[in-house]
């Protein structure tokens, strides 16, 4: 008799025990690029790894089952899964994109428009007669980011599902800031969720890796197809990596989000900080909508320096337990400056329509110990000269 499980006992406890062949507690790794058929014009389950593996289908129905999609396609690259979705569409299609996007997405629409593949309107989806506007021209697609990488802004998914029906579009929801423990898209109307599963998914900063879940059991199968086709499909080795970061994912998050909101209330109280970008706080413009979409606030937050790059230098310079690099979601704390790193690719101009400063940095909350995250902070903001 099946049971309804919690989301953490998924999360935990998914294709643990299943193993048929020996017993093993947890999910065997099945590295092999091939399998052998059972005889001449009798293939078994499995043939090849491009197309499908025990190990990263595993890791699907985990993710399937967390997002309450129908089924997941785990790619290579977070990068990966949103081409992936975008690979549905022909020349003349309309994809309607947040303006303050990750830069990678940014930098991959705006390519991919140059190159014909489809068309592209970037446009502030906080402001609804702008998104309105824009969907009466027409869309196929509409992209949608939330919280946004790096300002943290927050849409109604529910909303804009309903105005990206209203005009036979769909709706893709990039999930990799919160995460199915804290945010499920797919309830809310979303037709994709993409996340990379390099960040909280995996949570350990050692796997690069992506995927997308579909609501619609049509879709996964014309996702599949096509990820076969063009091979994006995730490596065994990284699926395996993955599926044991999330057993640890609800629990991770739980106490990484703690810790942000002191962090967050700390930076907000600091007379070198400009302004702190994080839904947690009541003062945060999206703290309403969040608290009502989102299970929780997440351990993701941007904070603008008054003093602009130099001030931004002086801050780096005096780090000792956060780490400047990209990335995010693991179980180390680290600050990126977008405007020169995970964003520069946007350009200037982007950068400025977008309301990314010289300023800004971007900060991933780890699980190191709280008192040592302030004091790190507090030491380097007193380092700026």
């Amino acid at each position: 008799m099946s049971i309804n499980k919690d989301f953490r006992t998924i999360a935990a406890a998914n294709g643990i025990a299943d193993d048929i062949a020996y017993g093993a507690v947890t999910p065997p790794l099945y590295l092999s690029s091939n399998f052998a058929f059972r005889q001449f014009e009798q293939a078994q389950a499995y043939e090849y790894s491009r197309t499908s593996n025990p190990t990263r289908d595993l890791l699907a129905d985990t993710l399937a089952k967390l997002e309450g999609g129908a089924g997941t396609v785990v790619t290579s690259s977070g990068m990966a899964a949103v081409n992936l979705v975008l690979g549905l569409l022909k020349p003349g299609d309309r994809v309607i994109a947040p303006h303050d996007c990750y830069g990678g997405t940014y930098r991959l629409l705006a390519a991919l428009q140059d190159k014909g593949h489809f068309d592209v309107e970037f446009v502030d989806q906080g402001n609804q007669e702008a998104l309105v506007s824009a969907l009466s021209r027409g869309a196929t697609l509409v992209f949608v980011e939330t919280p946004s990488n790096p300002l943290m802004r927050i849409v109604d998914i529910n909303v804009i599902a309903q105005r990206t029906k209203a005009v036979q579009a769909r709706l893709v929801v990039d999930n990799t800031f919160l995460s199915p423990a804290l945010q499920r898209p797919i309830t809310l109307g979303a037709d994709f969720v993409i996340h990379s599963t390099t960040k909280y998914l995996n949570g350990h900063s050692d796997v690069v890796g992506g995927a997308v879940v579909a609501a619609n059991s049509n879709d996964v199968e014309e996702l599949k197809a096509w990820a076969n086709m063009i091979g994006v499909t995730g490596s065994p080795f990284d699926a395996y990596l993955t599926l044991r970061g999330i057993r640890s994912l609800f629990a991770r998050i739980e106490r990484q989000q703690t810790t942000a909101m002191v962090a967050a209330r700390f930076l907000s109280q600091h007379p070198r900080v400009g302004v702190v970008h994080y839904p947690g706080l009541i003062s945060d413009p999206g703290h309403e909508l969040a608290a009502r979409q989102q299970s929780g606030f997440g351990a993701m937050l941007s904070f603008e320096l008054k003093g602009g790059l130099e001030a931004v230098r002086s801050f780096v310079a005096g780090l000792r337990i956060f780490t400047l690099a990209e990335s995010l979601g693991g179980v180390e704390s680290l600050v990126a400056h977008p405007a020169s790193m995970t964003h520069a690719g946007m350009g200037a101009e982007a950068r400025h329509a977008a309301g990314i400063k010289e300023g800004l940095l971007r900060v991933s909350v780890g699980l190191e110990a709280e008192e040592d995250l302030l004091s790190d902070l507090a030491f380097s903001l007193a380092n700026i000269e």
